[in-house]
């Protein structure tokens, strides 16, 4: 029984298979070409060439291999992934590129066209019908299937309608205040409830300008409806969340003075979503900086003093993140948070957050220093006693560790401490490892005070 071969195909195939032959005698004449100094390239391209023939020759199924082996047309292969386009799309600089490769260059953080490097505008990606049908009408004329499209839309679900939708709803925050009042309250509702909308959100650095329109017609907050300003700023929290979006919305101009003027008035729950945003956008270092130089830290140190319930936890947040940065640990305690703090901790109001915000601001002098003289070390002491929680007493122990080798005049009140309750004692034995390491170099030093009094 003969074998059977490509010509007992169809005519397509075995033109196909002809074509393919044609060009592996000329890649192979380009390789053993002695002008020819770098033939990396070619000999690829002859391989994939065989390949491609062995697959017509079993009689396979054209595949995606094929595509790759075909010398297609350079304007119909996409310059990140140097292969045939299946959904050709074009950016914001005019450059066309295949959508699953150009998402993953958007995904992984840049804003830039690859090819020509410019700054794009925006991330939005619109079908490039022309270059989708000639790559079409290839694909027949050379016997190969082209991929659905659909197979490669967005990972996220979106839609180009719903890319319409949001700049729809953008444009409608430049018009009637009932407009944007509906559009507010709408781009608050999808942000939270569509992370990919967060995502697509951030496509445009028009974006957000147009988002604060509103507040930026008028920085005088009387003028803005309450619930206008709380729908914007929400929606910039919902934003904010988005791990990618947390440097253009934080350096986007404006956004930093509006959060800090709704730490000042709005609805307590403005307050209260200006600061969670502030925390949030606090995550990566180079914000912390341009939070910390704005001022921030001072309205978030008065709405904590002004002690609102429902505002009380993310203010702290937002101040712990902010006070790991060495710069605005200064500013805090410059601006006041070491009295503001430990009043509150006094009155024993949310005593887990702002211990562990006192515990860092305590490696700074002159935050001991006002500490011991605001009578920090019989607060610190009561609540180890009080308290089972472990991270609360190796807070404790640790400011009390940094007050101890700051300040002498402490030391009569902590042994007292130590004689009547072993307060510092149990925590050396049964404290978090640090706690331990703490309060016995706090005894040592004690002890140390107390066999020098008996020399002298």
């Amino acid at each position: 029984m003969a074998k059977s071969s490509v010509s007992d195909g169809d005519p397509v195939m075995v033109a196909k298979a002809t074509e393919l032959k044609k060009e592996l005698q000329r890649l192979v004449t380009l390789i053993v070409d002695d002008d020819v100094d770098d033939d990396g390239e070619n000999i690829d391209r002859a391989t994939r060439a065989l390949f491609a023939l062995k697959d017509l020759k079993c009689k396979r199924p054209v595949s995606l291999k094929l595509q790759r082996s075909l010398s297609c047309p350079e304007e119909f292969r996409c310059p990140l992934s140097n292969e045939l386009m299946r959904d050709p799309v074009i950016v914001a600089s005019g450059q066309t590129y295949d959508r699953p490769f150009i998402q993953r260059w958007f995904e992984a953080g840049h804003r830039t066209c690859p090819r020509t490097q410019q700054v794009l505008s925006h991330t939005l990606l619109i079908p490039n019908l022309l270059i989708r049908g000639m790559i079409s009408q290839w694909c027949k004329s050379q016997g190969v299937q082209l991929p659905d499209p659909v197979q490669y839309s967005n990972e996220d679900g979106l839609t180009e309608a719903d890319r319409d939708h949001l700049l729809s709803l953008l444009e409608k925050m430049s018009s009637t205040q009932s407009d944007q009042k509906e559009s507010a309250r709408e781009l608050r509702l999808l942000t939270k409830r569509m992370p990919s909308f967060r995502a697509l959100f951030g496509a445009s650095l028009d974006a957000i300008p147009q988002l604060l329109n509103p507040l930026l017609q008028s920085r005088s907050q009387s003028e803005i409806h309450p619930d206008l300003q709380e729908d914007i700023i929400t929606t910039l929290l919902n934003l904010s969340i988005h791990d990618n979006n947390k440097k253009f919305v934080a350096e986007t101009p404006m956004v930093v003075p509006l959060l800090m003027d709704a730490l000042k008035s709005g609805t307590i729950e403005t307050r209260s979503n200006a600061a969670a945003a502030l925390f949030t956008l606090s995550a990566l270092d180079s914000n912390k900086a341009l939070i910390g130089k704005s001022g921030a830290l001072k309205h978030l140190i008065d709405l904590l003093e002004e002690g609102h319930p429902e505002a009380m936890k993310d203010v702290a947040s937002a101040i712990f993140n902010l006070c790991i940065s060495h710069e605005n640990k200064a500013t805090a305690v410059r601006d006041g948070a070491v009295r503001v703090i430990l009043k509150k901790i006094m009155n024993r109001v949310h005593i887990d957050e702002l211990l562990a915000i006192l515990a860092m601001l305590s490696s700074s002098p002159k935050a001991t220093e006002e500490m011991g003289e605001l009578g920090a070390v019989s607060c610190l002491l009561s609540i180890m006693r009080e308290s089972n929680c472990a991270r609360n007493k190796e807070n404790c122990v640790a400011i009390l560790h940094a007050i101890c080798f700051s300040d002498r005049t402490k030391w009569k009140e902590m042994r007292e401490e130590e004689h009547n309750y072993r307060t510092i004692s149990q925590v050396a034995q049964n404290g978090t490892s640090r706690a331990k390491r703490k309060a016995s170099a706090i005894l040592e030093r004690l002890n140390r005070f107390v066999n020098l009094t008996h020399t002298a």
